[in-house]
């Protein structure tokens, strides 16, 4: 009898546990993923972007976030992939090159060299130009992306020096897996191969690709140096990185709520743009002053410039998106 009493009152316990959680529970509650940890651009981005959601909300619905850092729930292209589904992710800043499955067109906000320099890219992602490929990977996608972060200037990572167009010639380079990332490449006289982005430090470390490309946070996060300790300096992309929320969520929110995100990913979107952009030559120095890598001077970036042109032009045209190209070049 004092077994069965013991387990009753056991069972409320529990029972009455369970109702406090069920009472204390969000009406909303949402998912962001990041591969990194709380002091990589993107997370902080994120982190803003919570913050902003909450300040600029003023309903009566309880919101809640959780944030799953480190890749604990994978890669970015398998971020995309849920918000995609409606499932397990909620929000998260995804490279272009990873929405290429559902959207060509999204791999057209940060080719290679498409970009003058900061004041260029400033302009345009502060503008409208960039609205006809938002508008398709919501079409293709069903994701908003609601906010451009970035900003990184990336650079080569290479197991040996290489200042000349020579020197990069048949040069073994893992790329992103969008076709201009190829394409461009190709153009540059180097050999591209698609690596997943996780598998790149031991794919330079084993000899299979002798260079990679990032911009200096994702050299740091990833230790890229210790196997690419030299880092030409050929500024060849200037970073797209959109803030990007599951449309299937989205439209299961009040209208109130759903401004206050679209306004907090706008203005989440300029703070990490300014964050990354400011900390991206810092990063390089601090690591250059470590001994951790050589920045090597390329002096031959305008012949880069000039290959890239014709294959620029060619793939917005593939992609009927020549105006978006001209819109994009003359944002003032």
């Amino acid at each position: 009898m004092l077994r069965k009493t013991t387990r009753l009152v056991s069972i409320c316990i529990i029972a009455s546990f369970m109702m406090v959680s069920v009472s204390l529970a969000a009406d909303y509650t949402f998912h962001g993923a990041s591969q990194f940890d709380e002091n990589h651009a993107f997370t902080r981005l994120l982190r803003k972007f919570e913050q902003l959601v909450k300040l600029y909300y003023t309903g009566d619905k309880s919101i809640e976030f959780v944030m799953h850092l480190n890749s604990e729930l994978g890669l970015e292209k398998d971020y995309f992939a849920y918000m995609n589904q409606g499932l397990s992710v909620d929000y998260a800043v995804v490279a272009p090159s990873h929405m290429s499955t559902f959207s060509k067109m999204a791999t057209l906000l940060d080719p290679p060299m498409l970009y003058k320099n900061h004041i260029h890219w400033s302009k345009v992602l502060g503008g409208n130009a960039l609205d006809p490929i938002k508008e398709d990977v919501l079409k293709r996608a069903d994701v908003l992306l609601i906010g451009y972060g970035g900003g990184g200037t990336r650079q080569l990572i290479v197991n040996k020096p290489v200042q000349t167009m020579a020197d990069v010639k048949g040069l073994p380079i893992r790329v992103m897996g969008a076709p201009i990332q190829t394409r461009m490449f190709n153009a540059f006289g180097m050999a591209p191969t698609v690596i997943a982005y996780a598998e790149v430090y031991n794919a330079i470390q084993t000899g299979v690709i002798d260079a990679a490309e990032n911009e200096a946070a994702g050299i740091q996060q990833m230790k890229f140096y210790e196997v690419g300790p030299n880092i030409a300096m050929t500024a060849h992309s200037i970073t797209v990185r959109p803030l990007c929320f599951s449309n299937k969520t989205f439209q299961r929110m009040p209208a109130d709520l759903q401004t206050a995100i679209l306004q907090a990913g706008k203005d989440a979107g300029t703070y990490g743009r300014i964050l990354e952009s400011s900390e991206d030559i810092q990063k390089m120095m601090q690591m250059q002053s470590e001994g951790k890598l050589k920045t090597v001077y390329f002096k031959e970036r305008a012949a880069l410039v000039k290959a890239a042109e014709p294959v620029i032009e060619a793939y917005f045209k593939e992609n009927n998106a020549s105006e978006v190209l001209k819109s994009i070049q003359n944002a003032r």
